[in-house]
């Protein structure tokens, strides 16, 4: 979900990262979408190969439900499509965005940006009528996107009726462009429209702190992520802890503790803060941090 204030053509340039690779900027929000090393292999690495998606996909009945929060220039969702193609399965996408500018730009831009090639016919039909049934390869997609305020459209009552995820893509600005979209009470009413019978695993690019307070809080299980390029960790959420390789210890408590931004964001206004002794206990009681939970052993 980029910024409302990235919301016409003019404010988006292409910009060459430090690996040469090109991306795009939005100059309203001051923020490059996947500045670190680039769309597509940010994209492969966050969100196709740590969230399992081929080994998930090829193993699943029925329809497999990806989110994708934040559809920008639409790089996360074609690194999905692109992986999945080849499996027979059927892949139902829900993108969500504030505007479809970003979307507009990377496909007017197809060349130099370089992901887009190839899938231009199918971005400009989602453009045009923000829905598209296809076959890829072996795989059935259904792709719908919704166009508004993301924490308004998970706050109304049409939310409960959109399918359950197994995977989200979550892809916003960061917290100080777009707080809003980081808040405690927006994760809290996302994890109470999941099936709790489902799995679903979440992930993000982001490492601080305050993320990590924020969606155990709102009842997910909390690992340490990958890398991608030169970020060292992000971090991956889950439903279920089977789905969090590198879940956090208990001895990331004490670090939790000591941080100067800890405290999550109750509203759409970025702070920094010291953890509260309130959230503290919270945190202290999460299940992650029980001996119940010490063993791993994977699901699908």
């Amino acid at each position: 979900m980029r910024s409302p204030t990235a919301a016409m053509a003019t404010d988006y340039e292409i910009v060459r990262l430090s690996n040469g690779v090109c991306s795009i900027r939005a100059r309203a929000a001051g923020e490059t979408f996947h500045p670190v090393i680039g769309p597509a292999a940010e994209a492969q690495a966050l969100y196709v190969q740590q969230m399992r998606l081929a080994e998930r996909l090829a193993a699943h009945q029925g329809e497999f439900v990806v989110w994708d929060v934040g559809l920008g220039g639409a790089a996360n969702a074609l690194a999905v499509l692109a992986a999945a193609r080849a499996i027979p399965s059927s892949l139902r996408l829900l993108s969500f965005d504030c505007t479809l500018e970003p979307l507009q730009f990377a496909l007017a831009h197809a060349t130099e940006l370089g992901y887009p090639r190839g899938w231009e016919p199918l971005l400009s039909q989602l453009g045009k009528q923000q829905h598209a049934v296809f076959q890829a390869q072996a795989m059935r997609v259904v792709w719908e996107v919704r166009v508004g305020d993301f924490p308004a459209l998970l706050g109304g009552p049409h939310a409960a009726s959109w399918p359950k995820p197994h995977l989200i893509l979550y892809d916003p600005f960061s917290p100080a462009r777009n707080p809003e979209m980081w808040t405690l009470p927006l994760f809290q009413r996302l994890h109470s429209l999941l099936d709790p019978g489902r799995p679903c695993a979440m992930a993000t690019y982001s490492r601080s702190t305050m993320l990590r307070v924020t969606w155990l809080l709102a009842g997910f299980f909390v690992g340490t992520g990958c890398a991608t390029g030169e970020k060292e960790e992000t971090t991956l959420a889950a439903t279920h802890l089977e789905l969090v390789e590198r879940p956090l210890p208990p001895s990331w408590l004490a670090r939790a503790k000591r941080s100067t931004c800890a405290e999550p964001l109750q509203g759409p206004h970025y702070h920094r803060q010291r953890i509260s002794s309130a959230t503290w206990e919270k945190l202290q009681a999460h299940p992650q941090f029980q001996p119940l939970h010490t063993g791993q052993s994977g699901v699908l």
